[in-house]
């Protein structure tokens, strides 16, 4: 079922104006979100766009006090899931572009590894699978605690701390740390 256009009617008030200011605030960790999910800049910047549409769409189902950050998160990841599967589906496999910097997508890694230049970072973080790229990023480098990511993935804790550790450790032997 699609849903409608936004209309004026729908789209004013001062909860409408909140929500937009915190969208717009949440942007930035989205789209580093987006390139850890993607793997390629291109692709991250059509799910973040795909993730804003969703989300004005669907603004007046957001709950008051949840975290926006969080709840962009799930839009993201089930919009993800939607591609992932459909692409499956078509035959068609998605191509990673050649990241030349990995500065974007993971700052908090650069600062903890300052002698690995960023393309073997950013080789290294490709070669993860999706599912341990998402949770190094969401752990490692945005911050979550484990609980917060399980919850982010829907996801059992458990699953989320294996995930990590082998993430890390996959890591680590490509970096041949």
């Amino acid at each position: 079922m699609k849903l409608a256009k936004p209309t004026l009617n729908n789209v004013t008030g001062p909860e409408y104006a909140v929500f937009t200011q915190a969208l717009l605030a949440a942007m930035p960790r989205l789209r580093r979100f987006c390139y850890t999910l993607t793997g390629s800049y291109v692709d991250a910047d059509d799910l973040l766009q795909m993730t804003l549409e969703r989300a004005l769409e669907k603004w007046q189902s957001f709950e008051a006090g949840t975290e926006i950050q969080r709840w962009l998160y799930r839009v993201c990841r089930n919009i993800w899931i939607d591609e992932v599967r459909s692409s499956k589906r078509r035959g068609t496999s998605e191509s990673l572009d050649d990241v030349d910097e990995l500065e974007y997508a993971a700052a908090g890694e650069s600062q903890l590894i300052n002698s690995l230049t960023m393309d073997e970072v950013a080789a290294a973080m490709e070669s993860l699978s999706e599912s341990q790229r998402s949770i190094l990023y969401l752990v490692g480098v945005d911050g979550c605690s484990y609980k917060d990511a399980a919850e982010l993935l829907d996801l059992p804790i458990g699953t989320v701390m294996s995930r990590l550790a082998r993430a890390r450790k996959n890591l680590a032997d490509v970096l041949e740390l």
